[in-house]
């Protein structure tokens, strides 16, 4: 039985780390399938950061949707390596590169025919590759990594709220998620009284799914990031530039 991908956008990003990158090489079913799965989750981040770039939400999405399309046509991410580190600097670098090259053939194209197209070296700042984690970023690859970092909230908190829902939690945790995303606007009591319980018991079970909350979210970070890096870091950098 096939799982749909559009009711349960979590589960497709939970099958996507290094090794299904390195699965999207070839022309097999199996590898269009994997990087259909990538484009997918991967989207937002993208659109954040052309939506920064360009300042207009239309253009974002049209040119994310032509980066990916790129993607999907070749059929590859042939420059995309465990060894190299993490995989949304390679993203972030490869939509940069993009950018570049879509914006010297509108300057060629205005110039007229016959001008000679370069291909831009291996090494320049804008060819597909690693961009540092920097909390002083500023800009567009701030919105990128922000968005970055929300995707992988909201799908850990994905995650969390299926496993507690097999529990036969997940009434508790539909009434206690808002204290996990910042945005509980009740006071606890209130969530007390709908869950039939004290408060005392509320606070108890909010600091436990706290606990629990980063277990899925260190599990997503984990599919990212190469063999030699340290996951712990990554979670603080993407904590610090959602403070920032």
């Amino acid at each position: 039985m096939t799982e749909s991908r559009t009711t349960r956008p979590q589960s497709v990003f939970a099958t996507t780390h290094w090794t299904q990158v390195l699965a999207t090489r070839g022309e097999s079913p199996a590898a269009r399938s994997a990087l259909s799965d990538l484009c997918s989750a991967y989207y937002e981040p993208v659109v954040a950061f052309l939506r920064a770039r360009f300042g207009n939400e239309d253009q974002a999405r049209e040119l994310a949707h032509d980066f990916f399309a790129r993607l999907l046509e070749r059929n590859s991410l042939s420059g995309a390596e465990p060894r190299r580190g993490r995989f949304r600097s390679y993203l972030l670098g490869a939509v940069k590169h993009f950018v570049a090259d879509q914006q010297d053939r509108e300057r060629a194209a205005k110039r007229g025919a016959g001008v000679e197209h370069l291909t831009l070296a291996p090494g320049t700042d804008t060819s597909p590759g690693l961009e540092p984690a920097d909390p002083a970023l500023r800009g567009p690859a701030l919105i990128f990594d922000r968005q970055w970092a929300l995707t992988l909230l909201g799908l850990g908190l994905g995650r969390l709220g299926e496993e507690l829902a097999a529990d036969g939690r997940g009434e508790q945790f539909e009434v206690l998620k808002p204290w996990l995303t910042g945005t509980a606007a009740e006071p606890q009591a209130e969530a007390a009284a709908r869950l039939g319980v004290n408060e005392g018991a509320v606070k108890v079970a909010i600091h436990r799914l706290r606990k629990r909350f980063r277990e899925p979210i260190k599990e997503e970070i984990a599919r990212t990031v190469g063999p030699d890096a340290d996951v712990q870091e990554e979670m603080v950098y993407l904590l610090t530039v959602l403070s920032s």
